[in-house]
């Protein structure tokens, strides 16, 4: 280390960079303050103190850079009085390698010094339309050996996977927090990142989500079977070139200051090229991000999207990139599910729900709250094995238990909630908004009725790869669903239907139905409904019907489809529960079991007058 000599720095970029002849150390600093930079050398976890004080100071960063130095032989913190923090700039923790094990408090940073660019990869800009997103975990998504990947609960294990989900038919994965945290925590406090304490004297709770202040720059160590940084990149190439985007989670609490946000996100943008962000947090300069140009094909999630102070009224979005996130879907579709009085005209209003100048998400679960498994097995939320008495996690879940609380061998109650979860389905990826699913509810995962498992580093939060014949068969069911919305044209407008003729077809492109075509009635007591879109095919040739019918109600409920020209009928493309048919000619009445839904098609040529015929 005697052969190590400094110079003033430049201050910006904040954090440790690599210059023509050292690196450059930057970092926010108070008045008079004895701080500077701990390196460490790694071979025998020596220490040198360089103060800022032999650098240059500019406003309140200061900076200093080290010559001659080899970054492969060393590792660094920042040092603040007796203090040792690591930089919250850092590409790279140590440390924190083992998830959940807590051996030591001391952290430390390491280099990485990329010359990747926003430049590199061109964004898949796959519209809000035409996106079905998957969340998940990365831990919980291969942790359990029946995923059979080579490294369990890591990017590498998502790469592992990637095949199964472009056969599943996703565009996106959503991660929940992914950045470095220290997921084991002292009971009762929120300890400084970092900050060393004695080991014998605490005791600590995971925080297996990661819903907490972080070192955002850095890819988490123990997401990783060795390099986090190479192995995020190659999940995110690989995910890339199979037409797969990548969403990330970030949570900023309120005392983290815009500015290191607005820092934050465009970092992960330019040197891992992510496609979208969803954040959480009160205190998100959201107009800023919104407008920054770098973030213009970047999908922005928030629960509020201001659109007043983005969007003058005439402004149309070249590429509609923002999307309120919000949990208003899932509550009041949960009530239509099952069966809730008044619940009819929030889904009908919902399923056509999509804004013209942002997205919206259509979801029943997500990682808080009950699966979509649960959701149909259980009245009450069990969430003893958190160790705070069932007090946490919602009371207000919308779910019922079919019958029976949890498991059971009772066939009945078995096949009516495999129709639930299908019912459900049906309702997330056919509505207008962009689906989200929750990963492992395409198969029926459990999480034992747990409804808030964030400390749960078990098979609560595990997803078993190991399909039961029910899982394989949801399975099939959500890759076909997700098949036929591609391939159907009902979702491909960017705005919501008008429900007017505006093709003059002869058709409104969306219509509400009852037991009666073309007369639904919204009473508070019903609890079954009709949907018919109208589309012209591409060429303008033909006109394609597509009529939803979900009935809620617990006893069987007869629909009468709108009548067709001469020589058309309606087809049955798929049901969730059975359907008795009883047409004649040109008209068409169906009758849907309890709790079911069925959806028809029909194409309808034009005639030799050009129009085609309503009935």
């Amino acid at each position: 280390m005697s052969l190590l000599s400094v110079r003033k720095g430049s201050t910006y970029p904040i954090g440790a960079s690599l210059c023509d002849d050292g690196i450059q150390f930057s970092c926010v600093t108070g008045v008079n303050q004895d701080c500077g930079v701990v390196l460490i050398r790694r071979s025998d976890l020596s220490r040198v103190k360089i103060p800022f004080s032999e650098g240059r100071r500019v406003g309140n960063i200061s900076s200093v850079v080290i010559k001659n130095i080899d970054y492969s032989d060393y590792r660094y913190n920042f040092y603040i009085g007796d203090r040792e923090i690591p930089d919250p700039y850092a590409r790279r923790i140590y440390g924190n390698e083992e998830f959940g094990i807590k051996e030591s408090c001391e952290l430390s940073c390491g280099f990485n010094f990329s010359d990747n660019s926003a430049g590199d990869f061109e964004p898949l800009c796959i519209p809000f339309s035409q996106s079905v997103i998957y969340c998940l975990h990365v831990r919980s998504f291969t942790a359990d050996p029946s995923s059979k990947v080579s490294a369990p609960g890591t990017f590498s294990g998502i790469t592992e996977k990637v095949q199964y989900l472009k056969k599943l038919g996703i565009t996106a994965i959503e991660i929940l927090p992914c950045y470095e945290f220290e997921e084991t925590e002292r009971l009762n406090e929120n300890p400084v990142p970092g900050e060393y304490v004695a080991m014998d004297s605490v005791s600590f709770k995971l925080n297996y989500w990661g819903f907490k202040k972080g070192f955002y720059f850095a890819p988490k160590s123990s997401y990783s079977a060795g390099d986090p940084v190479a192995e995020f990149k190659t999940m995110v190439d690989t995910l890339h070139r199979n037409g797969i985007e990548v969403i990330m989670q970030f949570y900023f609490p309120d005392d983290v200051k815009q500015g290191f946000i607005f820092d934050v996100l465009k970092y992960w943008v330019s040197e891992y090229h992510i496609d979208g962000v969803h954040l959480k947090g009160s205190r998100i300069p959201i107009t800023l991000i919104c407008t920054e140009p770098l973030f213009a094909n970047t999908k922005i999630f928030y629960d509020y999207i201001p659109e007043g102070e983005i969007y003058s009224p005439k402004d149309k979005p070249l590429y509609k990139n923002l999307c309120v996130y919000s949990d208003e879907f899932m509550y009041k579709v949960r009530g239509f599910l099952k069966g809730d009085e008044d619940r009819l005209k929030d889904f009908a209003y919902l399923s056509k729900y999509k804004p013209e100048h942002v997205g919206s998400v259509n979801f029943l679960t997500n990682y808080y709250g009950f699966t979509l498994n649960d959701l149909v097995s259980y009245d009450r939320k069990h969430n003893e094995d958190n160790g705070e008495n069932n007090a946490d996690g919602t009371n207000c879940n919308f779910s019922w238990n079919c019958g029976v609380e949890g498991p059971t061998r009772k066939t009945q109650i078995n096949l009516l909630r495999k129709r639930m979860i299908k019912n459900a389905l049906c309702m997330e990826l056919l509505s207008q908004g962009t689906p989200v699913i929750t990963a492992g509810d395409e198969f029926m995962n459990s999480q034992n009725g747990n409804n808030n498992p964030y400390c749960q580093d078990n098979e609560v939060n595990y997803l078993n790869w190991k399909f039961t014949k029910a899982g394989k068969e949801i399975n099939d069911f959500t890759r076909m669903l997700i098949e036929f919305r591609k391939k159907s044209r009902l979702f491909e407008r960017e705005v919501q239907p008008t429900m007017l003729d505006c093709t003059n077809s002869g058709f409104p492109d969306l219509s509400f139905h009852g037991e009666e075509a073309w007369k639904a009635d919204f009473a508070g007591f019903n609890r079954h409904l009709g949907l018919m879109y109208a589309i012209p095919s591409e060429d303008e040739s033909a006109l394609e019907l597509t009529y939803g019918a979900y009935n809620m109600y617990w006893e069987d409920k007869t629909f009468a489809l709108p009548s067709l020209p001469k020589g058309s009928g309606w087809k049955l493309d798929f049901s969730t529960g059975k359907v008795e048919c009883d047409c004649v000619e040109n008209k068409c009445r169906v009758c849907l079991e309890k709790r079911s839904a069925a959806f028809f098609t029909v194409r309808l040529e034009r005639n030799n007058k050009n129009n085609f015929r309503r009935h």
